[in-house]
């Protein structure tokens, strides 16, 4: 997994905002960058092949939604301080949004292998959140 914190704007959200900019400081270091904000994506199931060892397929379909990375160098379990802000589609400036998280750890591919941490944050009207 890449070390950065990913930030998603909503559907509902993403048509009023221009530009987002994500402060990010974990372990006493910060990093912090106007996002490339990219159309989001939903992943639509397909049709299975019905023998036995069969395989199935899906697609991406847009959703409307907006999303970034910012790039930590490394990403620990530690909490992080974000702050998020940027300029509406308008021309004004968006509120400044904070946020104190703690990165989601977890072992996908069981208890053998390395743990995963991600740092995921969602976007909206109503404000900054984990996702």
């Amino acid at each position: 997994m890449a070390p950065v914190v990913s930030l998603t704007i909503t559907a509902e959200y993403a048509p009023t905002v221009r530009t987002v900019h994500l402060k990010a400081c974990q372990d006493g270091n910060c990093r912090e960058a106007d996002l490339d904000l990219r159309p989001g994506s939903v992943s639509v199931p397909q049709s299975c092949s019905p023998e036995p060892g069969g395989s199935c397929s899906a697609v991406t379909s847009p959703d409307a939604t907006r999303y970034g990375f910012l790039n930590m160098g490394t990403l620990t379990t530690s909490p992080i301080e974000a702050e998020v802000t940027g300029t509406g589609a308008n021309g004004a400036a968006l509120p400044l949004r904070t946020l104190n998280f703690t990165p989601k750890s977890a072992k996908p591919w069981g208890e053998q292998c390395q743990a995963t941490i991600t740092a995921s944050l969602l976007l909206d009207a109503h404000g900054l959140r984990q996702s």
